[in-house]
């Protein structure tokens, strides 16, 4: 990627109330839930949050689709990508382009989620003011002209929402209430804090292994939620490794199940950093 080109505009202006009015409907449904506390909901909840998280955000949009570290059938990458979805964190395309655009300019003027603007501002408000989630036509045919060329990938983003809706309408049927609350609400919702975690205290908060041009950190609280994400100053560093734990006790689920993948065929061309 041309690191020499323009810096990307980004809309700041107005409240984006579609977002505002989804995170404080998700953040309600969560504190509902723990009054219809139960096991099996709960345990359902934990399954959903990862498959969603690992492998739908961190195997499928972060280490598959943006920095291409591994390689799958597309019926495998297709997969990652609909459990990704289920994230509510947007559709493939607008989530790869929006994470391309913050290695590009990674704590610099462009970058979309910097602490440098302020450590909320990184962790939610910039979802909700102007339009730094929705990648215009431009953007995303520019930063992710792989996925704006799959017809899968550019249905998926534009009805990212359906698998989710599926989802949770299977939920309510199957378990009731209790299920729905848990599975979709709180599941989502604590998942969506785990994410932004790592575009804002893994930027503040943590060790620096590597002197990268960013303020990028290793922050083991965040990799525990996030399956391996929270392992920032690795990634920042060797951005097109699939492997983010790089020492034997930073925990990296994700890379694990890519691993996984890789001894039985269904993941190939797999770069790995290592210390």
């Amino acid at each position: 990627m041309n690191t020499n080109a323009v810096v990307p505009l980004v809309n700041r202006d107005g409240i984006n109330w579609v977002a505002v009015m989804a995170f404080a409907v998700f953040h309600a449904g969560a504190i509902a839930a723990l009054f219809f506390f139960s096991w099996p909901a709960f345990f359902t909840a934990v399954g959903l949050y990862w498959i969603s998280l690992s492998l739908g955000i961190g195997m499928g949009y972060h280490r598959l689709l943006t920095h291409r570290s591994y390689k799958t059938p597309k019926a495998i990458e297709y997969l990652l990508a609909i459990c990704g979805t289920l994230a509510m964190e947007g559709g493939p395309i607008s989530w790869v382009t929006t994470h391309r655009i913050h290695h590009q300019f990674s704590d610099k003027e462009g970058d979309p989620h910097t602490p440098r603007d302020g450590k909320w501002w990184s962790h939610i408000i910039w979802m909700m003011v102007g339009d730094a989630t929705n990648c215009t036509p431009e953007q995303c045919a520019r930063y992710s002209p792989d996925l704006s060329k799959d017809r899968f990938l550019v249905w998926l983003s534009k009805y990212f929402y359906v698998p989710l809706v599926i989802v949770s309408i299977v939920l309510l049927a199957w378990g009731g209430l209790r299920f729905f609350l848990w599975g979709t609400f709180f599941r989502v919702t604590i998942g969506l804090h785990a994410t932004w975690m790592v575009n804002s205290l893994t930027h503040f908060c943590g060790s620096r292994r590597f002197a990268t041009r960013d303020d990028s950190r290793n922050n083991w609280f965040v990799a525990l939620l996030s399956f391996g994400e929270g392992w920032h100053n690795n990634h920042h560093a060797h951005p097109s490794s699939a492997r983010h734990g790089l020492a034997w006790y930073e925990i990296d689920m994700s890379w694990l199940a890519i691993r996984f993948l890789q001894i039985i065929g269904l993941a190939k061309s797999v770069n790995s950093a290592s210390l």
